[in-house]
């Protein structure tokens, strides 16, 4: 069962994809509207939180709840729904939407539109860390930091690709390695590393899928430690990675589990989830949430279908 002809609560980040004018948010009802749903919009403007806007929604009954954003609106929004028995809907309309590219979602409006309309329902997995929901994943030590500078840079009136390059270079020159011990499986396994990685279910690390993955309802957490030990090592694997030429034995080491700790002596973290960063205390907890989450995929894509 899809979305057509039920009303759908759509909630949009009015900061993605075009839709900070009222009419960008009304040519995006009428686009539903051509595919036969009856969208309730739900309008999120900068400082506001999409899970609240989404808890709301269930509240007041809603079955299917639309995310019109980028990956962290959809993260928010994804985060409200598990094991409820409502329905994820996602409108790609942010930066990389790696979240919708993973399961086949089409990026233009229009057809994503009538995957709504006309799609299949899959049940899929989350991942989380210390009782946070992740959709895509999260990761600990240089992208976190990136992160955090490129806010300060955008707080001083950045441009928003002036403050992402100027972030990376702040957080390669300052390079935090982490010193941890990470369990998992009944290994203990103790090093030092810049960044590690946790995806929801298995990453692509080579070839022109690299980034990408090829299921979400494999139950299990992919855990990569970068091995580099400079920012020009970093760098060179970086590079790599974006041509799809990393080796695994060489450049990363990787655990697939379902659940996972890490330990550092820092009482507190930052930690980064869906693109979103957050100060964490320690020890973490991952783990895997397998079947939790219902979304509207489609319905060609048998391998997601019910």
């Amino acid at each position: 069962m899809t979305a057509r002809g039920s009303e759908i609560a759509l909630i949009v980040n009015q900061r993605a994809g075009g839709c900070g004018t009222s009419s960008a948010v009304s040519e995006l009802i009428a686009t539903l509207e051509r595919c036969g749903l009856r969208p309730d919009p739900i309008l999120i403007k900068k400082g506001s939180d999409p899970g609240d806007a989404a808890r709301g929604a269930l509240r007041r009954g809603a079955k299917t709840l639309v995310a019109a954003g980028g990956d962290g609106t959809v993260s928010a929004v994804a985060s409200t729904l598990l094991d409820c028995g409502a329905t994820l809907g996602v409108l790609p309309m942010g930066t990389l939407n790696h979240f919708a590219k993973d399961l086949q979602i089409p990026l233009d409006i229009e057809d994503a539109a009538g995957v709504l309309a006309n799609g299949a329902v899959a049940i899929i997995d989350v991942g989380e860390v210390n009782g946070r929901t992740f959709i895509n994943n999260s990761s600990l030590g240089v992208y976190p930091q990136m992160v955090a500078w490129r806010a300060e840079y955008r707080r001083k009136g950045w441009t928003k690709w002036a403050a992402l390059f100027w972030a990376a270079v702040t957080a390669l020159r300052r390079m935090p390695f982490l010193k941890l011990r990470l369990t998992a499986a009944g290994t203990d396994v103790a090093g030092v590393t810049p960044m590690i990685f946790i995806g929801n279910n298995q990453y692509e690390v080579d070839g022109f899928e690299a980034g990408t993955r090829r299921r979400l309802d494999g139950g299990r957490l992919f855990i990569y430690a970068v091995k580099a030990s400079t920012p020009s090592g970093l760098i060179h694997q970086s590079l790599l990675a974006l041509f799809g030429r990393l080796q695994q034995a060489r450049d990363f080491d990787s655990l697939c589990v379902v659940e996972a700790w890490v330990e550092t002596k820092r009482r507190w973290v930052r930690v980064s989830m869906d693109g979103e960063v957050a100060r964490m205390e320690t020890p973490l907890h991952y783990r895997s949430r397998p079947g939790a989450l219902r979304v509207i995929v489609p319905a060609k894509e048998s391998a997601f279908e019910l």
